[in-house]
């Protein structure tokens, strides 16, 4: 079965202890301290692996941890490092807190390896603790603790184009004649249970990913059905095609259709219905030339209001479906080539916060005020500023962690400058 969703406990590798010892030597009477340090845990990281299409290995093992580090020995000797530990995840999976939910990494455009849980720092052996006063330290340190989560799993598929509709109105025909994908079709009166992916090959190199989202239904966007599993596809493309059974071979209405599952897209996600949705009128190979063209100027009238381009289709002759596909690629044209990626929401670093980690406010000079600290540098090196979502997140990191308040203490005013590291912000109420 496609798995496209786990629950896993993550854990980075404790930093291995300072050692306290001293040199017992043979003609050095009064050896000094020499206990050495301890090795640093190994950090927990995922990475991309294109052989890869669904989370089924997170099914039958919950716990993931990296190795601990070795403890420091007698003679300056340093502890050994704590292997990493790296968890292979296919193109498209999004990592999130189990408790908020909140999105933590979005592993859909990472090319390199990435640290979600970074190892515990070794501790210091007791010879970095002698003084003039205290030659004979009996204290190293201990290593720092291990970091612990348990995150959501989750399988986005990366499509250009979402095949969407209600069941049985004949996507798996449609994507079957449109790509190379063999999915099982028949008239089936439940849905399929697994997304379909699909090349759609057009002339002169065009072409686009398309994929078959299985059969949503009316309150799917409250877990009805398979809900949650089917609308979590549809989040990263960037263009639908909304199939219907304009024949109501099935007896269903197909601008009912059309309005009950774009209420289903927006109750779980408005954004969703601010993406570019053509119709294609399927089965119309069904209906003599004369009951068409009344059933195409009834749909035009009835969805008017919505601006939805509308495709008459057969996607058992293929009737209209070259049309089809040449429009949703002029559109994809204007679109950007990336797949949508989730801002990070959550930062695990926080809750393992250290002494000397806060958020340092201070005035500089007249009209101009720093903020910094290592909080800041890490939420920056997540946040893409440029874009809209991204800036709105730095705004509300600002707000709840007291900056803006710290600076209105330190007398700021309107149009004063606001150094964020290697940013500068003009600052307005």
């Amino acid at each position: 079965m496609f798995a496209d969703r786990a629950r896993i406990l993550i854990r980075s590798g404790k930093g291995g202890d300072g050692h306290v010892s001293f040199r017992r030597e043979k003609y050095v009477p009064d050896g000094g301290p020499d206990g050495g340090d301890g090795g640093r845990g190994g950090d927990l990281i995922f990475v991309i692996d294109p052989g890869l299409n669904t989370l089924v290995d997170y099914r039958h093992k919950r716990k993931y941890s990296a190795g601990d580090g070795q403890p420091g020995g007698k003679r300056h000797c340093t502890g050994a490092d704590g292997e990493d530990r790296i968890l292979k995840v296919p193109a498209g999976t999004v990592i999130k807190d189990a408790d908020s939910g909140k999105v933590i990494l979005d592993m859909s455009n990472r090319t390199e390896p990435v640290v979600l849980l970074k190892g515990g720092r070794g501790g210091k052996g007791n010879q970095h603790y002698a003084t003039a006063t205290m030659q004979a330290p009996k204290y190293a340190q201990p290593g720092q603790d291990a970091k612990e989560l348990w995150v959501d799993l989750e399988l986005k598929v990366i499509a250009d184009v979402g095949l969407i509709g209600f069941p049985n109105v004949g996507k798996s025909t449609f994507l079957s004649r449109v790509t190379n994908a063999k999915p099982k079709i028949a008239n089936y009166h439940f849905t399929t249970l697994n997304p379909n992916l699909g090349v759609v090959d057009l002339a002169d190199g065009a072409g686009f990913v398309i994929a078959d989202i299985p059969g949503i239904i009316e309150g799917a966007s409250e877990g009805a059905g398979l809900g949650y599993q089917f609308l979590r596809h549809i989040e990263r493309t960037k263009v639908f095609i909304h199939l219907v059974d304009a024949a109501s071979v099935e007896g269903r209405d197909p601008v009912e259709d059309i309005r009950a599952i774009n209420k289903e897209l927006e109750s779980y996600n408005m954004d969703l219905l601010k993406r570019p949705q053509v119709i294609a009128a399927n089965k119309m190979d069904v209906l003599p030339p004369e009951d068409r063209e009344v059933l195409m100027e009834m749909m035009e009238e009835e969805l008017k209001d919505t601006g939805f381009r509308i495709f008459p289709i057969s996607a058992v002759t293929g009737e209209g479906v070259k049309d089809l596909l040449w429009h949703v690629h002029s559109i994809l044209k204007d679109l950007p080539e990336e797949p949508t990626e989730f801002v990070q929401e959550y930062f695990p670093q926080d809750r393992w916060e250290e002494p000397g980690e806060s958020i340092i406010v201070t005035k500089v000079e007249d009209h101009v005020f720093s903020v910094e600290g290592p909080k800041v540098e890490r939420m920056l090196g997540y946040t893409n500023l440029e874009s809209e979502k991204g800036f709105a997140f730095f705004q509300n990191f600002m707000k709840e962690n007291g900056v803006l308040e710290r600076l209105e203490e330190l007398g700021i005013e309107e149009e004063d400058t606001v150094r964020v590291f290697y940013h500068e912000f003009d600052y307005y109420r």
